[in-house]
């Protein structure tokens, strides 16, 4: 009578292991909440490429589903399309090529509080004059946080 081992066969042959067939989801499930985490955070940093000092304005938002184009002047007056410096002359080239001549396409103009009203209105003009038949001003909320607007 031999002594048999722990977890040994009698018969001196090992035993084989099946292949685990099932997946484990749980490291999948934690990345994928350390992803939503992370584009929770950095997506309102997307949102504004070039910093201004927006005005207060009572106005409602304006409802669309496609993304508008963004012209910014900042408080030295310098022209931004998107996120990148232009000249004024340069704007309309660069806007009619970005809109595939679409003159239909929102176009919200941001201007600096700090910055003369007359740029923000010439500006405007020259988009106006190219044919955009959509140009809107843009502000931020006064800070109170009502919603009650006044319509005429």
């Amino acid at each position: 009578m031999g002594a048999q081992l722990a977890g040994g066969d009698t018969r001196g042959h090992r035993m084989r292991r099946r292949p685990m067939s099932d997946i484990n989801v749980t490291p999948l499930v934690d990345v994928m909440l350390v992803l939503l985490i992370v584009f929770m955070v950095t997506a309102p940093l997307l949102t504004v490429g070039v910093q201004v000092d927006l005005p207060k304005t009572q106005a409602s938002a304006i409802p669309g589903q496609d993304e508008p184009l963004t012209i910014t002047i900042d408080s030295k007056g310098g022209v931004f399309l998107q996120e990148t410096g232009v000249e004024l002359d340069a704007l309309v080239p660069r806007l009619t090529a970005i809109a595939n001549g679409a003159l239909d396409r929102r176009i919200f103009v941001r201007g600096d509080q700090a910055v003369n009203y007359g740029k923000v209105l010439e500006v405007m003009g020259v988009v106006n004059a190219a044919g955009f038949t959509k140009v809107a001003l843009i502000g931020n909320p006064p800070q109170g946080g009502s919603s009650n607007t006044r319509r005429r």
